[in-house]
């Protein structure tokens, strides 16, 4: 079992994309990230060092969409993901990009990719760190 800390609408502005026109002038993009993991041990201390510090999370989260291009939001995704299980006591991490300005020739309001990713684990069901 464990707890989830969820973090909306994180705002980014990025070059992603397969036309010219997308790696030229960017877009918006909105990553929304939940991380699972045991909260218990902050809960106990009251101790930040004892949790995932999601201040530092969006930082790392906006480095990797606003910089090194890509043309799909399933590898930027991925990206995001990575950057999430980053933190040893993550088991798994649920990631969504928004790409709300995609070259759509109709009416919508959004595009959106979620991707859930877990750490691997183990022959004995252990959680490796990576």
């Amino acid at each position: 079992m464990t707890d989830e800390i969820s973090i909306t609408g994180i705002e980014c502005f990025g070059h992603h994309g397969v036309f010219d026109f997308e790696r030229r002038e960017g877009q918006n993009f909105v990553i929304d990230v939940t991380l699972g993991l045991d909260t218990r041990p902050a809960a106990t201390s009251d101790d930040l060092r004892e949790t995932v510090d999601y201040g530092s999370l969006v930082a790392s989260v906006k480095v990797a969409v606003e910089n090194d291009p890509v043309d799909l939001i399933e590898t930027l995704a991925q990206r995001i993901a990575d950057v999430c299980l980053l933190d040893d006591r993550v088991e798994w991490t649920r990631v969504t990009v928004h790409k709300p300005e995609a070259p759509i020739d109709a009416t919508y309001s959004d595009v959106a990719l979620t991707v859930l990713r877990q750490r691997p684990q183990t022959s004995d069901g252990e959680l490796t760190s990576d």
